[in-house]
């Protein structure tokens, strides 16, 4: 695998290596890390790489490699940069013959993920995008659930993420990480419910099993001279007539990582915490609570769950166990030729998009419910 973006001082860059390498799937050998010549080369030689597989920009890497025997060039990139970038290296990897997998949004807009869209379909290339959250195995026990019926007919589908690190404004206190999200030619349309309401979203839609098709939208800015949403929230309406409340927050002070869902049927309830993910709370209408928790070989939980575990019962697997899963079935998927199952494609990333779109038409016009098909 190559990496475009990911240099020093890059949280999530180094978060997706850690996590390539944690199954021994993948090998770095190439990267264009960032923009500045130093950060680029100290991030190369940490990482062991040889000077002539740096590259200054990612169009001399796409080429460079290209133009090497196929025993060595790289087969994935890895695309970790400002979302303004995603869709055209996404683009221009996948029409020379690479394989990607991409941060999200796939794209700035609708449009440009539209296109992209079309290149996925007609390039050999497998295309995956990093919904971490759809890793967990706890999150595949809850969607087998749902799909069960195990609680029932879905009435009810609660879904917040609420963040505290943008309550001042550390854009304009140095922070590089909240400079580019603030900024829409970089960051596109939407703030906070495109950096993380996209990820309560499609948690919504996957551990439901169905498509989300209205929303009613408020949007908020609470720190001055911000120019794009710090805070969300929603109403919903899904597929099957089941209701729903989305919460998407950058500006909850004092909150850290607590994405968390709960759905409720006609026969019971389920209930899961990222900052908690090995347990999985169910609630039953007339038995007591119980919770079930991860881990190799517990019978009572379903295929997918456990082929995304590592460990027995009591050893806390996390985030990058969860963006492991997703490189593990994208590394199977590039060796058998087929569809990468269990990795978020662009689906996802269209679905995101449309979302977004959906979330800033309603909050801006008068109607009352804003379609998402409107928007897809």
């Amino acid at each position: 695998m190559g990496f475009v973006g990911g240099g020093e001082g890059a949280f999530i860059g180094q978060a997706h290596r850690q996590a390539a390498g944690l199954d021994g799937c993948f090998e770095l050998v190439c990267g264009a890390f960032s923009r500045q010549a130093e950060n680029n080369r100290n991030t190369g030689n940490a990482l062991g790489l040889p000077a002539s597989r740096c590259y200054s920009d990612w169009q001399q890497m796409l080429a460079a490699e290209q133009a090497l025997p196929a025993g060595q060039r790289m087969q994935l990139l890895v695309i970790v940069t400002p979302n303004h970038l995603h869709a055209p290296i996404a683009t221009q990897a996948l029409q020379a013959g690479f394989h990607v997998f991409s941060e999200k949004p796939a794209a700035l807009n609708l449009a440009e993920v539209q296109a992209l869209a079309e290149v996925v379909k007609n390039s050999p290339g497998l295309y995956g995008l990093a919904h971490t959250y759809l890793g967990y195995p706890m999150v595949w026990q809850a969607r087998d659930m749902v799909r069960n019926g195990v609680i029932g007919a879905l009435r009810k589908v609660i879904v917040e993420y609420p963040q505290g690190w943008l309550s001042e404004d550390v854009g304009g206190q140095g922070s590089k990480q909240a400079e580019w999200r603030g900024q829409p030619e970089l960051s596109g349309l939407g703030g906070c419910i495109g950096d993380i309401g996209t990820h309560a979203f499609s948690l919504a839609e996957f551990i439901a099993d169905q498509p989300i098709e209205q929303l009613c939208a408020s949007l908020g800015i609470h720190v001055p001279g911000r120019q794009l949403d710090d805070d969300a929230a929603m109403l919903f309406k899904m597929a099957s007539g089941a209701s729903g409340v989305l919460i998407a927050s950058q500006v909850c002070a004092g909150e850290e990582n607590p994405l968390k869902i709960r759905l409720y049927g006609d026969k019971g309830g389920l209930e899961w915490r990222q900052e908690e993910p090995a347990s999985l709370i169910h609630r039953s209408l007339d038995q007591p609570l119980r919770v079930l928790r991860s881990g190799v070989g517990q019978p009572w939980l379903c295929d997918a769950a456990l082929q995304r575990m590592r460990l027995p019962a009591g050893h806390p697997e996390g985030y990058l166990e969860a963006m492991a899963n997703l490189y593990r079935d994208f590394a199977t998927a590039i060796r058998q030729g087929t569809a990468a199952a269990g990795v978020p494609g662009i689906e996802v990333g269209v679905r995101g998009m449309a979302f977004i779109e959906a979330v800033i038409t309603n909050h801006r016009g008068d109607a009352k419910w804003t379609t998402l098909a409107a928007h897809s």
